[in-house]
């Protein structure tokens, strides 16, 4: 495939704004370590809200969505549209008491919320853990796909994609820093949106697919249809549908949607300029991620299907892709191919715009653990403002080095995707209740950490996975895998946390003082304050979790209704479209008099 002059000038011309923009901040991005990452806590909602969309744009999501819609078909993204609850729970609840913590990093929380010895530890570890080794993995995997886009769109060899889109982005993130990052997410955004928005209307109505209508009753596309899994198959309702909604939401860290919030989610927290900011940012996040940017992939991975209905279809097309590389994620790459000039430029630089949107993100986040949560506070705590930039810029380059050599040795986004919720399976209640229960402590957080990457190493590398889930002869059928690594992790930290000595009543009341979760959770500590005639505000009076609880129901209501009726308009499905309309409509009318009461207007 060659590209034309147009399509070069859009890519010339989409770099050079994002590099001048990332020149023209840089400046004051490095006058401190709170400018570098968090802008000095003075960004609007929509600002952020936009940038938070602009960074899951990444190039691997619609590799993913593509690999899904082939596999498993429409019902299959429930894998990650569960996520949509833990995004509403996030904004109203615990959006607030981030940007009330102050904290410079979501690891800061932990010094904050424990003491001791352990807490210092659980940071320490944090940093490195989530700072470096997973934030190397995600990037992996968003530069995985730029590589299978770069090998099938312009012929480039794996070492070529990693050095010309890494080169270029580490950059662009070492100088601007977060400002830098936001500024162009806002215009990221939009490149992005046109591309895969134009990218799918052009595609559905090629030839060979022939429209819509066509496409959606072709043998190969009808059966990937439903947007609910086919409720007589056990086995693909149980893993596709139900293990999702009822346990991988709060259950599993995932970057993007951690429950309780945190990872970069935080990070622009923390950045609002209040907790309304906060709020408005979470929110408008959840609505465009969810709700609206999911279409123009799933249209592309059908249409994909009546042109390469299967693997081998997609070698034999681009022969020069290794044999190691090949998945059905390609399929989305391979039907950008078929774009025609000027709109091929334009998808192109969306492209990028979402490599480069995603990455400069992790890049910053992580080296802003790195930087105040490893060298400032274990390193060298007299650290200056200037040598803390330099850090940062330094652990950004490092960062994109190790990842664009670790994506080299993957194969497809989902394999990806799939180790992180296993890895993270079982600690996420930890992260909803310590904020909430005050008998959470250190120790609950490490014990569920190393649990449950334990027994996720010793199922898949020892006969015990064998044993237990074989698909024939395994003791618990085979979809048990991850309720049962959730069960186990966190049956482990509630002992964990019983079994060892709670925080010290002193870091208690700072930590409530500090944020005022409020609840029941926390009444043992507020009487205990008042008998010791020690100050403190008693928020359990008039809590509004569950207002917030109520918010959060119609939030997804509202969300899952706006996007299921998109795909129904799509369908031709008027009758369903139209009842999911209406639910809309009437939830967001409800959500907003529930926001009135708990908090006056939004913004």
């Amino acid at each position: 495939m060659e590209l034309s002059t147009l399509d070069y000038g859009f890519i010339i011309v989409f770099f050079s704004i994002v590099l001048g923009i990332g020149i023209y901040v840089s400046k004051k991005s490095g006058k401190n370590s709170s400018e570098f990452f968090l802008s000095g806590r003075t960004m609007p909602w929509w600002l952020l809200g936009l940038s938070m969309v602009a960074t899951t744009f990444s190039t691997d999501t619609p590799n993913l969505v593509t690999d899904i819609v082939r596999t498993n078909g429409v019902s299959g993204n429930w894998v990650w549209w569960c996520f949509l609850i833990t995004g509403m729970l996030t904004v109203f609840v615990y959006a607030k008491l981030w940007r009330k913590s102050n904290v410079n990093t979501d690891l800061e929380f932990y010094e904050m919320r424990y003491g001791g010895k352990p807490a210092s530890f659980l940071r320490k570890f944090r940093a490195i853990y989530l700072g470096a080794l997973f934030n190397i993995i995600t990037m992996a995997s968003v530069t995985l796909a730029a590589i299978k886009i770069g090998g099938i769109m312009l012929g480039l060899q794996p070492w070529e994609t990693v050095v010309g889109a890494g080169l270029i982005t580490v950059i662009f993130s070492a100088l601007g820093g977060f400002k830098g990052v936001v500024y162009t997410d806002f215009l990221l955004f939009f490149v992005a949106m046109s591309g895969a928005i134009g990218a799918a209307y052009y595609l559905v109505n090629l030839p060979e697919v022939g429209g819509v209508s066509a496409m959606m009753s072709n043998e190969l596309v009808s059966s990937k249809l439903n947007i609910l899994p086919d409720f007589d198959n056990t086995q693909v309702l149980i893993m596709l549908f139900i293990i999702p909604i009822a346990v991988q939401w709060w259950s599993s860290w995932y970057p993007g949607a951690e429950p309780g919030g945190g990872g970069y989610i935080a990070q622009r927290m923390l950045a609002a300029k209040d907790e309304n900011h906060a709020i408005g940012a979470t929110f408008f996040f959840n609505i465009m991620h969810y709700a609206l940017r999911p279409w123009p992939w799933i249209l592309v991975a059908l249409a994909s299907l009546v042109v390469y209905p299967d693997i081998a279809s997609i070698a034999a097309a681009f022969p020069n892709i290794e044999e190691s590389k090949l998945g059905h994620d390609l399929a989305y790459s391979a039907m950008l191919t078929k774009l025609p000039s000027g709109l091929l430029g334009v998808v192109l630089a969306s492209l990028i715009a979402a490599y480069m949107s995603t990455i400069s993100t992790q890049l910053n986040w992580g080296s802003s653990y790195i930087v105040f949560d490893f060298y400032k506070r274990q390193i060298n705590p007299k650290a200056t403002e200037k040598q803390m930039v330099a850090v940062g810029r330094i652990s950004t380059i490092l960062l994109m080095i190790l990842s664009a050599l670790f994506a080299l040795t993957l194969q497809n986004a989902f394999e990806v995707f799939d180790l992180l919720i296993q890895f993270g399976a079982g600690t996420g209640l930890v992260f909803i209740l310590r904020w909430f229960w005050w008998r959470i402590n250190a120790w609950s957080e490490i014990t569920a950490m190393f649990a449950s990457g334990i027994i996720v190493i010793l199922l898949a590398k020892t006969p015990l996975g064998d044993f237990l889930f074989a698909v024939e002869t395994g003791v618990f059928p085979e979809w048990a895998n991850y309720p049962f690594i959730v069960v186990v992790t966190t049956a482990i930290w509630m002992a964990a946390t019983l079994l060892t000595k709670p925080e010290s009543d002193q870091t208690l009341r700072s930590f409530y003082r500090k944020t005022q979760p409020g609840g029941p959770g926390w009444s043992k500590v507020v009487k205990k304050a008042k008998i010791d005639n020690e100050l403190i505000v008693d928020t359990n009076e008039g809590w509004s979790v569950p207002s917030g609880i109520t918010a959060m129901l119609l939030g997804i209501i509202l969300i899952y209704s706006i996007m299921f009726a998109t795909g129904y308009w799509i369908y031709g499905r008027t009758t369903s479209a139209v009842i999911l309309s209406v639910v809309a409509l009437i939830s967001g009318f409800l959500l907003i008099k529930t926001w009135n009461k708990m908090k006056g207007k939004l913004l």
